[in-house]
């Protein structure tokens, strides 16, 4: 199977991707549910996992808030070729007499619980396929990071019953993460656990990565529900303020309103399409922790001198956002009558 393995990586190299690697049911035996490749295959093997590059040079712009939709167009479509790869690679397989199954990049989710929309958990994950088959190292934040790209990157897989040859991970020596925890500082929703950390055991070597609590907190702050900083200096692109609950019990309850008030605001052009909100429609005014790590730790902090300097964004009655300073940003919802400031 060496030659089809080689193809294989010869193929999403050729229609994208930067990096491959193959991971398989004994590389990733012990893992947790979502590294079981049976899940989505039954006769699964092996799997293919890919890595595609977001513009780096569009990510000083938009945390600048002088662009946003540059990032996100970027990211939507870099995503939407992720898919595609991931696609044209399956019917690839499936041509030579093999199963495969394609695995979307994002945005689809196991149904089998009661609660999967509040869960948001993938058929299979993209990062374990990745850390086990040396795309990249696990970050503090739970991210892929890269050498080449940072953590500016979308994963999509393959799942084959084709026996490949699998591929090594990378030496841990090498993981440039120093745990400077600015991933952390960037994510206004608490996402991620700033002490404690979740250790996974796949094929017999173990990852860690800071423990990530309730999906729900993403789902507020990088959906654009809200987006204001703790600190009341600086937000995400969303104009909203509603209050980030402190416990993970709380978001059931508070996201709700957000979505009512995010759906009365007006509308946008580009974002993405994801089955969890009526309108099935949101948009990318967060994805701070995903841009924010780079392999040069003052590439690094410049991009987050550049976020937390960027002010508040407000946003006019045809739509238009702008950022300006935290005490424009209140006198500018204190100006709105009542009825379009309980939108905010």
């Amino acid at each position: 199977m060496n030659e089809l393995t080689e193809a294989l990586k010869e193929m999403a190299l050729t229609l994208g991707a930067f990096k491959v690697g193959i991971a398989t049911t004994e590389t990733l035996a012990g893992g947790p549910p979502s590294a079981d490749l049976r899940y989505v295959l039954p006769e699964a093997k092996s799997a293919v996992c890919f890595a595609l590059a977001f513009d780096q040079s569009l990510i000083g712009p938009y945390f600048k808030k002088e662009d946003h939709k540059s990032l996100e167009t970027n990211k939507v479509r870099i995503t939407t070729l992720a898919n595609g790869i991931a696609l044209e690679m399956a019917g690839f397989l499936q041509q030579y007499g093999y199963k495969a199954v394609p695995q979307a990049a994002n945005f689809v989710y196991r149904m089998d619980t009661e609660n999967w929309m509040q869960e948001m958990h993938p058929p299979i994950s993209h990062r374990y396929l990745a850390v086990r088959s040396g795309i990249g190292h696990l970050g503090y934040s739970g991210n892929i990071i890269t050498k080449e790209y940072g953590s500016a990157i979308v994963l999509a897989s393959v799942v084959t019953d084709a026996e490949l040859v699998p591929t090594d991970p990378l030496p841990e020596e090498e993981n440039y993460c120093d745990e400077c925890r600015l991933c952390l500082s960037v994510c206004s929703s608490g996402y991620v656990d700033p002490v404690e950390k979740t250790t996974v055991t796949l094929g017999g070597q173990e990852f860690s990565y800071g423990k990530r609590r309730s999906n729900s907190r993403c789902f507020l702050v990088c959906g654009g529900l809200t987006g204001l900083n703790s600190s009341g200096k600086w937000s995400t692109w969303s104009p909203a303020r509603f209050k980030i609950p402190e416990k993970d019990e709380d978001f059931p309850t508070a996201t709700p309103a957000a979505i009512q008030a995010f759906l009365g605001r007006p509308k946008f052009k580009g974002g993405f399409f994801i089955c969890l909100i009526p309108g099935s429609r949101m948009e990318y005014t967060c994805s701070n922790c995903h841009f924010i790590c780079h392999p040069d730790r003052e590439v690094r902090n410049e991009r987050y001198r550049m976020l937390t300097e960027s002010g508040v964004v407000i946003q006019e009655p045809d739509g238009t956002r702008r950022a300006v300073s935290p005490e424009e940003a209140k006198k500018f919802l204190k100006s709105m009558p009542p009825e379009r400031r309980r939108l905010y």
